[in-house]
């Protein structure tokens, strides 16, 4: 796979690069605060707050993930790093029993349980081959169709403009945009499709009147949130546990992201790589903790950006991630990108999420089916992780913590994945279907070695 190193990039083209990650991403990043901020009560400048250091701490832990911290943290790959939609309920529900305060003690000490896990959970890279890693990757993606949907047609079922055709037609056009960069294209402009979607979607969006910037106007020009604005931070034992849960889960979503984005990469995924990419997971808890933030996960919806526009520097990543401290250091740059309107982005995130799943799907095909369950395991995988996505009161009967795990699209396939590989193909090639005659093995994820893709 081609090698896109970054190094002695024009800063400009970095930039526009780094750009088009953060506008991909924003809406989902800053989503988090805002529904747990409403569900807890809180006010217009409380939630404020929360999205100021949600951008702050997503931008700190990109830039680790992008450029590494010796041999400690960061995978070195072009990811980036959000708040995590997993970990919302179980915070809404620590906010509700036990307060405000709480809820960034647990997240402080779920951080710091992540910390000490990241390197012996990575161990478990070696039993991802790519039966089990396309099996999540494919699920990733169309999992996210839904949130892409949901922004076209809008989220409220009663407003006036919901599903309404000039929605849809303005999704569509941002689609074909992409479409005719990707075709016509050449060079750095094959790369901007997404971005050059946003923006042409944006401008046909104003006469629209789908175009609201009025809270960029009225935001302030600079302000960050103080350490524990909430107060010294408390740790019921229930409440720390339940987010030590929700960590490990948001482990297990990160390394299907992290495998994806090495498979796109090139990049021969070590153990250490793994450990140094959960580890800034865990780090993200820790600072969330501190600074009224959340706790941050791999996003998915950027595996498809680096897809789509082959760039593949985690140099792009590293000024993303430094783009997100800026609009967490300047509310008014924040909520001039807010402003972009949801038809635009969410046929942006369709075309993205679509293509996570056709990565997945094409890492399904380095594996062996002739002679073997491995297509069984795939269909039972990909329907239990998707039957929470298509029924999401499927197990509202069950604790929640039993929620927080299977009602995860990505965690119920990869326990499901994880699990049948095991049975059926044990931690070697797989097993052949009776009477059926032995095939080659497939080829398993790399455990050792260095990428050449990382740079």
């Amino acid at each position: 796979m081609p090698k896109d190193s970054g190094r002695g990039a024009p800063l400009g083209k970095l930039a526009v690069l780094g750009l088009q990650h953060v506008l991909v991403m924003y809406t989902g990043c800053v989503t988090v605060p805002l529904v747990f901020g409403a569900a807890a009560g809180l006010d217009a400048a409380t939630i404020a707050v929360l999205i100021n250091a949600d951008l702050l701490v997503a931008g700190i832990i990109t830039v680790i993930q992008g450029a590494g911290v010796g041999r400690v943290l960061g995978v070195r790959m072009p990811v980036m790093a959000g708040a995590a939609f997993t970990a919302v309920t179980p915070m809404i529900l620590i906010a509700g029993e036990y307060g405000i305060q709480a809820v960034y003690g647990s997240m402080l000490a779920a951080g710091v349980f992540g910390l000490l896990v990241a390197w012996p959970f990575a161990k478990a890279v070696r039993f991802f081959p790519p039966l089990v890693s396309g099996i999540v990757i494919t699920v990733v993606g169309l999992a996210l169709i839904g949130v892409g949907v949901d922004l076209v047609v809008g989220s409220d079922p009663k407003a006036p403009d919901h599903a309404a055709p000039s929605r849809l037609a303005l999704a569509a056009f941002v689609v074909v945009v992409i479409l005719l960069v990707a075709r016509f294209g050449r060079g750095f402009l094959a790369q901007s499709g997404v971005l050059l979607g946003l923006l042409a979607g944006t401008a046909v969006a104003v006469p629209l009147g789908l175009v609201d910037f009025s809270t960029a106007r009225t935001a302030d020009w600079l302000g960050v949130s103080a350490p524990f604005h909430f107060g010294a931070p408390e740790f019921p034992p229930v409440a720390v546990l339940s987010m030590c849960v929700v960590m490990l889960v948001l482990f297990a979503e990160s390394t299907a992201d992290l495998i994806a984005v090495a498979e796109l990469t090139g990049k021969e995924l070590t153990s250490a790589d793994m450990a140094r990419g959960l580890a800034a997971d865990g780090l993200s808890g820790v600072l969330g903790g501190v600074m009224n933030a959340f706790v941050d996960t791999v996003f998915a919806q950027n595996v498809g950006l680096v897809t789509m526009t082959k760039v593949r520097s985690r140099h792009v990543a590293t000024v993303a991630g430094a783009i997100l401290v800026v609009l967490g250091l300047v509310p008014k740059l924040g909520a001039l990108v807010a402003g972009l309107p949801e038809p635009v982005v969410g046929a942006a995130g369709l075309v993205m999420f679509a293509t996570v799943a056709a990565v997945g799907i094409g890492t399904l095909r380095k594996v062996e089916f002739d002679g073997t369950s491995n297509l069984l395991i795939v269909a039972v995988s990909i329907g239990a992780g998707l039957a929470p996505e298509v029924a999401p009161d499927l197990y509202s009967r069950f604790p929640d913590g039993v929620q927080i795990v299977l009602g995860s699209p990505v965690t119920s396939a990869t326990l499901v994945a994880f699990g049948l590989n095991l049975a059926f193909n044990g931690t070697g090639g797989p097993r052949n279907a009776p009477g059926a005659p032995a095939p080659s093995p497939a080829p398993a994820l790399a455990a050792s070695g260095s990428g050449s893709g990382s740079e």
